[in-house]
């Protein structure tokens, strides 16, 4: 639809249709292999489609967190410098950060991988698992996975750890910015707007962080749950996005609503 309608050609819009497709090819990557194992049991995969499969997932993830940083920016603009907007986000620059986003996921999930080649598998191949992930992995292999630990560790900090820094700051100066609109009906839109999408980030967050540290610390931490914990934060804001970045965005809602209203 965004890229069909001119009158949707906005920054706003297009970080909607990035964070679309990133959500589509997300659970494209996980999902199929999941309803394989719920409904067949337990499958065979391949070496080589597993860290496949772990490279799209790890990396697709970094590319969600980095287009809700980008979305987070653009909100920052609009509300708190909104004379310079147009002059900020043009297409230029918005192509620079779609190949800063995905030049960032590659180089950081790749040693990832290079770090799992390194590894001498010689117990178990069973991952106790829906999907391919990197500790899941490593914690297969005979000798030490410090070095996949503490890179994995580092790499999650220094990317979605600190976009959600950044993220919060943003938001930070939107609130501070709104409580300062003459207009109550201006702060309850910019409140309305904010408030939904601080919930998903916090949701989107808050589970991949919390499943992140204790997949690595949590070892009193029974199996069943680490395993639900990493499948809710990739499935959940996928399903959560359209809802509150599609139908509570008027125009979009507006464009579903006469699709849905025309004649067949």
């Amino acid at each position: 639809m965004v890229i069909w309608d001119r009158s949707l050609h906005e920054p706003m819009y297009l970080f909607l249709a990035m964070l679309a497709l990133n959500d589509v090819l997300l659970c494209t990557v996980t999902v199929p292999k999941m309803l394989l194992i719920f409904w067949q049991g337990p499958s065979i995969s391949t070496f080589s489609a597993c860290l496949t499969q772990m490279f799209f997932v790890h990396a697709l993830f970094l590319s969600e967190s980095a287009v809700l940083l980008a979305m987070a920016f653009d909100r920052y603009v609009a509300i708190c410098a909104p004379l310079h907007y147009t002059t900020l986000l043009t297409g230029s620059l918005i192509s620079k950060m779609v190949v800063a986003l995905v030049a960032r996921s590659v180089a950081v999930v790749t040693p990832g991988i290079l770090l799992i080649l390194r590894l001498h598998f010689c117990r178990s191949n069973i991952i106790h698992h829906t999907y391919c992930e990197n500790m899941g992995i490593a914690k297969l292999a005979c000798n030490s996975i410090v070095p996949n630990s503490i890179y994995g560790l580092t790499a999650a900090l220094l990317t979605t750890g600190l976009d959600f820094v950044l993220i919060s700051l943003s938001y930070w100066l939107i609130l501070r910015t709104v409580f300062r609109l003459p207009s109550r009906e201006a702060r309850t839109k910019a409140f309305g707007t904010c408030g939904a999408h601080t919930c998903v980030i916090l949701i989107f967050y808050t589970l991949a962080f919390f499943s992140f540290f204790t997949h690595r610390f949590g070892h009193h931490v029974p199996r069943h749950v680490l395993i639900l914990l990493a499948n809710l934060y990739l499935l959940v804001p996928p399903t959560m996005n359209p809802i509150v970045y599609g139908i509570k965005t008027k125009e979009i809602r507006m464009r579903l609503l006469g699709l849905c209203a025309q004649p067949k």
